[in-house]
């Protein structure tokens, strides 16, 4: 997308209770973009980062904690693009085992959520609306006390769509 920004994202995967988990988070009302919404640890590359999966592990680290050597980076997914904050997202997965007490920082998270993978796959999990002109398909995952939606359900739904076809 023309004058959009460089983004990474860290999709943390973790084993559970012999169930994998996924890490989210969400935004205080505060941020200047994506107030309040659910989303992976990420944000924008900087110039002192190397590549934007360098990017990816220091916003995990500065925003929930996770050190950069506790994460084993196993896949690059697709990048997307985001229409409002015009950013180019790359979203990499990272499995995280065991994962280390997380700590989110009071500026950028007001909560981590540790979510099972087999609530995302539930059949009422998932669902997507048309919006605009022309319409286009928004993606929504409704957990237990949140909605997931936008960018991050789009790179969740990549993802999902990875690991059910190796299965």
């Amino acid at each position: 997308m023309p004058d959009s920004r460089p983004a990474a994202v860290l999709v943390p995967v973790f084993e559970a209770d012999g169930e994998a988990h996924v890490v989210l988070t969400k935004r205080p009302d505060t941020m200047p973009t994506h107030q309040g919404e659910v989303s992976f640890p990420g944000g924008g590359v900087h110039p002192g980062d190397a590549s934007p999966r360098d990017a990816a592990l220091r916003e995990a680290e500065e925003e929930i904690g996770l050190p950069p050597a506790a994460v084993e980076v196993v896949a690059e997914l697709d990048t997307l693009a985001t229409v409002g904050s015009r950013f180019t997202i790359t979203p990499f997965v990272g499995l995280v085992d065991p994962l280390p007490r997380l700590v989110p920082h009071p500026g950028e998270v007001v909560k981590i959520l540790e979510v099972p993978l087999s609530e995302l796959l539930e059949d009422d999990a998932f669902h997507e609306e048309f919006w605009g002109s022309p319409d286009r398909a928004i993606s929504f995952f409704e957990l237990p006390g949140e909605t997931v939606w936008g960018a991050t359900a789009r790179v969740l739904v990549a993802f999902l769509a990875h690991l059910t076809a190796s299965l």
